[in-house]
């Protein structure tokens, strides 16, 4: 009985990533930008909407399909809820400068962003996992929040007692150089000992993000 048990979990949990990876690579085809390494492939071959329509354009779309197309395509690059990038909007609206470019640096420094751009993982949900189960370190310190807002100086690294497990090993190794951007200005790697000093904040142009961010801000101020 409960081998039988053991082996229908294990079927479930095999469909269930096989459906999360599905949702990825439809949500990246419908939104016309890589979510993952299978997505980038997949929309080399269909760069097209999924579905029987996807090849054809029935109509134009509107002003607000535009703006909320480019909203959440900046939402699934970082992995985030719509409460999230609600909150900071908000902030980056109070700060001083471009809201748009404003948004797109407060996105980076969150410690899940840095930990992908770090190279210590292969995808934003890889890197989130990563903190939440209690690998990643900022200045000595576990931080289980995705998050985290990182500041210029600290120093993001790997809990030494999980250094060794394959996962990082891989990375260590540079094993994920072929499916991520090239580690941008504002980052300090050193992937061989698994960490990472944040030097300044990002500017939106060195971001490896896809999106028209005035468009977002758009989205917004009509709402």
């Amino acid at each position: 009985m409960r081998q039988g048990v053991a082996q229908v979990r294990r079927t479930y949990e095999r469909t269930n990533v096989s459906s999360r990876s599905r949702s990825k690579t439809r949500l990246s085809r419908s939104l016309g930008v890589a979510l993952t390494p299978k997505a980038a492939r997949i929309l080399e071959k269909r760069p097209y909407a999924p579905g029987e329509h996807g090849r054809t354009k029935r109509k134009a779309d509107s002003d607000y399909a535009v703006r909320l197309r480019e909203k959440q395509r900046l939402r699934a690059q970082y992995g985030i809820r719509e409460k999230q990038l609600r909150i900071a909007f908000n902030e980056a609206r109070r700060t001083q400068g471009l809201t748009g470019e404003n948004l797109v640096e407060l996105l980076e420094m969150r410690l899940d962003a840095l930990v992908l751009r770090a190279g210590f993982a292969r995808t934003t949900a890889q890197a989130r996992q990563f903190v939440v189960h209690r690998h990643i370190l900022v200045d000595g310190k576990i931080v289980d929040r995705p998050s985290f807002r990182v500041k210029p100086g600290q120093l993001v690294h790997v809990k030494a007692r999980s250094e060794g497990s394959e996962p990082f090993q891989v990375a260590a190794a540079g094993g994920h150089a072929d499916v991520l951007a090239k580690t941008p200005a504002y980052l300090e790697v050193e992937l061989d000992k698994l960490q990472a000093r944040l030097v300044r904040r990002p500017k939106r142009a060195e971001v490896p993000v896809t999106c028209d961010v005035q468009l977002v801000v758009e989205y917004y101020a009509a709402r």
